[in-house]
């Protein structure tokens, strides 16, 4: 070969080079992971999860995608969904509360389950925290006291209500009730205690509480609550009923005070299971968390509102205070 052509047959190798460079093969990619989405209706921590996601490396709509399937008030389609999210072939099923959590438990034995809910042990969903058994796992949101302290801490803010209304979900963790109701009996307190699965019936809820002149109200945890938590927050204050929450997405969206763990750090722990589940970890081998920390988050605004002077005790207890 003459001089001439090595240095052409170079050329041509250094440009093909250089455009496979520039240009290297499109291999082909796997295909995203699918992660089901089961509760009741929306609330804002799916954006915490979503967030956590991205963090940890995922890119939604092209290494994830995020199913969701919502029953709103009709619970009995909880089963339907769940059905769904495995005909969908999901590779996880993030479930919250405690009605969609027994309902997923029940119906899905082929998927991992990651459980944000009340009591996962006591509904019998899972065999222990330690070691959960089966394919549940997540975390469990609600400790034993946290209706004794709902209660307390409404004695505490409003000290003139001598008769508590208490609203409870049908299809939250079960025994909440009981423990709230206990618990005002030792405080020297009167209880109406209603249950509401529609928001016709949260409506009728606060319209029966002060037709009784119910002083205070408690919310018990439930997600189909949260998911309602701006309609609720509205019919507080039309009715000017001082109220006590689970958690501070409902002091965020204008309610006086809640009381809980920190929903937002919960919701990013769930993406953590998820991303080890995904990686190959087993949910029968993962220990169910518990939070940690809980928050007491008051909004003053809204107490002025209210025209509820609240003590100075009680706010020097507050771990955050809107003001």
């Amino acid at each position: 070969m003459t001089g001439g052509r090595r240095l052409r047959w170079s050329v041509v190798t250094l440009l093909m080079l250089a455009a496979m460079a520039i240009s290297p093969p499109a291999w082909p990619q796997p295909p995203p992971a699918r992660i089901g989405w089961l509760t009741t209706g929306p609330h804002p921590f799916l954006q915490d999860f979503r967030q956590a996601l991205r963090e940890l490396g995922y890119v939604e709509g092209r290494t994830v995608v995020i199913e969701e399937r919502y029953a709103g008030d009709r619970h009995e389609r909880l089963r339907e969904l769940a059905a769904d999210l495995v005909q969908d072939k999901v590779d996880v099923i993030v479930v919250s509360g405690a009605l969609a959590t027994s309902v997923a438990g029940g119906v899905v034995t082929s998927v991992p389950i990651v459980t944000v809910s009340g009591d996962p042990v006591g509904s019998g969903v899972v065999a222990g925290l330690a070691r959960p058994g089966g394919n549940v796992t997540g975390l469990a949101i609600l400790s034993a006291d946290l209706a004794q302290k709902w209660l307390e801490f409404v004695r505490e803010a409003v000290p003139r209500a001598k008769l508590v209304a208490i609203l409870q979900d049908p299809a939250g963790a079960p025994g909440q009730d009981a423990a709230a109701e206990a618990t005002a009996r030792r405080l020297g307190l009167r209880t109406l205690v209603l249950r509401a699965r529609s928001t016709a019936q949260i409506e009728e809820f606060y319209r029966t509480a002060v037709r009784e002149r119910a002083g205070a109200a408690v919310l018990l945890s439930s997600a189909f609550f949260a998911s309602e938590r701006a309609r609720i927050v509205g019919l507080a204050a039309q009715h000017r009923l001082p109220t006590l929450y689970e958690h501070r997405g409902f002091v965020d969206a204008g309610g006086l005070m809640s009381y809980g763990p920190d929903m937002r750090d919960v919701f990013r722990r769930a993406a953590d299971y998820v991303d080890r589940i995904l990686k190959g970890g087993k949910p029968s081998e993962m220990p169910i968390e518990q939070p940690t920390k809980f928050q007491l988050v008051v909004n003053l605004k809204t107490a002025t509102a209210l025209r509820l002077t609240l003590p100075p005790a009680f706010l020097a207890r507050a771990d955050e205070v809107l003001r």
